[in-house]
């Protein structure tokens, strides 16, 4: 919960990034001249450059127009409540989206170059100067969003009755008063604010420039992380081992940075929590994605009551077919003796997706088609570049960006539909404005997966050889299983470490006892966890980033598999709803979303639908395995 808005886009937190859904390994190396010609992002239709005079214009017109701003509003929100037009809550509102927009254009700008490279140290002081900038320029602000809690619920309703910009932004005056029982006074919330900086802010970029620091020793070889997970999807058993340890090796170097960072993080979070009233360590995040807990307990609950029938079964079967009675960790993602060796080309990766999106709806194609020819795309692997990939939604007034990294691996080319699914939701919900576009995670990853099974299934359906549709299979089911069990037992790990941190810091080894726990009791007895593993839970970006947002990943997996079943046995009028779905941003609650399509995402059998798909996928490997 941020209630400092509008936004500091380039945070890292603003970045859905999907870095670890696959662990991390679903890159490849490659030589540039077998992939073809990779596109870099075109960041001017943000600014010219850090030292354009639009830049520097814009930076200094936020500051001008948030002084502005308070001077014109602040104390005067009750008195506007009960005005209409230029002076009354919706001109307001008005006002401070433009603002939003604005800051939000400036923070990607920084955020977007940053990750390009965060090893330019010219990056870095451009990145930590404006989110400086800007958390002075929202101290402005603040006022605003707990000032407007706190008119009373009657007086509210009636303006949203009576003046009809207020009533355009209903959707976002109610979602912003279920933060009212959380917000502190204003001096307390500036204070929060910042220290933001020199608090969490800070160890979220310490993490990130640590990682991107790092290289892995292979066969003499030092290599960067992106690279050494690729290793272990390697055909080679020696090959995935040498990576995993030294992966493992690098880990363990660094671990003590990893572990003050993690136990800062958890502390500054339990402040927070408690004075501001949560009851659950997780309760904040639930707030943030506009999904109640019990929802969520259903969900976890139902991911690891099935780990047997999915996770365990499925690796037991995969160790059968590498011959072995156990695999070792760095076996987990290795390929199948069936898998393709070669590399896609990144024209061939994009006529694929684009293909199947346009055989769902030609206006998804259109979208997507304009990632690739206006350059909105960021693709090749380069030495300090952010590891994954994200969607990027920069403001509406813009477009969004998409970061890969690409090396030329089937998965790579799931990343890319998985991303661009973002992409396209991003920008249909772009009409809904600066303040009310954004959805919440748990609803922002269905365009992803959606994207990923359209994909997924356009492939499978033109592949008729026996051998190649049961590698694909099989890493269909990879990565669910990494989507939504692993996810899961990150949720898990995340919740025991909270947990225990409330009771003292936590040492490396207790940090490694807990990831070792939780990971035995997801993936089960046919993969061997040997003591070199327990130091892998220090590279996830997302427990620094983003606390509890893993749960997301399986909720709009589970979400998606029921949606994708919907889609397959509806007669017509699906994509009509499905695109007022995407188009509605953040405007709607998961219940009213879901509705149309006969989904309840508070019945437990909605999970069990979900879940259900990848236990089919499961049986039709084992029924190919018998034939």
């Amino acid at each position: 919960m941020n209630f400092a808005s509008p936004r500091l886009a380039a945070s890292g937190q603003s970045l859905l990034r999907a870095t670890l859904v696959n662990s991390g390994a679903d890159q490849a190396t490659a030589a540039p001249t077998e992939l073809g010609e990779l596109p870099s992002w075109r960041l001017t239709d943000l600014y010219l450059s850090p030292s354009s005079e639009e830049f520097r214009s814009d930076l200094a017109k936020a500051e001008a127009d948030a002084i502005a701003f308070e001077a014109k509003w602040k104390g005067k929100l009750k008195e506007a409540a009960g005005r209409t037009g230029d002076q009354g809550i919706g001109a307001a509102v008005k006002e401070f989206e433009a603002l939003d927009d604005l800051m939000g254009r400036i923070a990607s700008f920084a955020g977007l170059t940053y990750f390009s490279d965060t090893s330019n140290p010219a990056n870095g002081k451009l990145y930590g100067d404006v989110q400086s900038k800007l958390t002075d320029i929202s101290a402005h602000l603040l006022f605003f969003s707990l000032e407007l809690n706190r008119i009373d619920d009657k007086v509210i309703d009636d303006a949203l009755t009576t003046d009809s910009l207020a009533a355009h932004y209903r959707p976002w005056i109610l979602d912003l008063r279920k933060d009212k029982p959380y917000q502190l006074d204003d001096r307390l919330e500036q204070l929060f604010l910042e220290k933001s900086m020199t608090g969490a802010n800070a160890f979220n970029r310490l993490f990130d420039e640590t990682i991107a620091s790092l290289t892995f020793s292979v066969d003499g070889k030092e290599q960067p992380l992106e690279v050494t997970l690729n290793l272990l999807q390697d055909p080679s058993v020696e090959v995935r081992k040498k990576a995993a340890l030294a992966l493992a090796e690098t880990f363990k170097a660094n671990i003590r940075t990893f572990t003050l960072v993690t136990n800062t993080l958890a502390k500054d979070k339990e402040i927070s929590d408690r004075w501001r009233g949560f009851e659950d360590i997780a309760d904040s995040r639930h707030l943030a994605n506009r999904v109640e807990r019990e929802v969520v307990d259903a969900l976890a609950a139902s991911v690891k009551a099935a780990y047997p029938r999915l996770s365990h079964r499925y690796y037991a079967m995969k160790a059968k077919w590498l011959g072995m009675e156990q695999m070792d960790f760095w076996d987990r993602n290795a390929p199948l003796p069936e898998t393709p060796n070669a590399l896609i080309p990144w024209n061939e990766a994009r006529d694929t997706v684009l293909s199947a999106y346009h055989a769902f709806a030609p206006e998804m194609a259109a979208i997507a088609r304009r990632f690739f020819d206006d350059g909105w795309i960021d693709a090749p692997v380069r030495p300090g570049k952010a590891p994954g990939a994200f969607a990027h939604p920069t403001v509406p007034s813009v477009h969004p960006y998409v970061l890969v990294n690409y090396m030329g691996k089937p998965r790579d080319v799931m990343t890319l539909a998985h991303e661009l699914g973002h992409g396209v939701h991003q920008v249909l919900a772009g009409a809904q404005g600066a303040l009310m576009a954004s959805t919440p995670l748990t609803l922002a990853e269905t365009a992803s997966v959606f994207g990923e099974m359209l994909t997924f299934r356009a492939l499978l359906d033109r592949t008729k050889d026996k051998r190649e549709r049961k590698a694909m299979l099989a890493q269909k089911v990879e990565d669910m299983i990494n989507t939504v069990v692993r996810q899961i037992a990150f949720y898990d790990f995340e919740r025991k470490v909270h947990t225990a941190r409330k009771e003292g810091e936590l040492t490396a080894e207790d940090l490694g006892r807990i990831w070792l726990s939780v990971q035995s009791e997801s993936l089960g007895p046919a993969i061997r966890l040997s003591e070199s593993y327990e130091t892998y839970w220090a590279y996830i970006p997302h427990f620094i980033h983003s606390p509890f947002y893993v749960y997301a990943y399986a909720f709009g997996d589970c979400l998606v598999n029921s949606l994708y079943a919907v889609y397959q046995n509806a007669e017509r009028g699906f994509q009509e709803k499905y695109f007022e779905m995407l188009k509605a941003g953040g405007t709607k609650h998961h219940s009213e979303l879901l509705a149309p399509f006969g989904l309840d995402a508070t019945d437990p059998s909605f999970w069990a639908q979900g879940l259900s798909m990848i236990e089919g996928l499961i049986d039709e490997l084992e029924a190919l395995d018998k034939a």
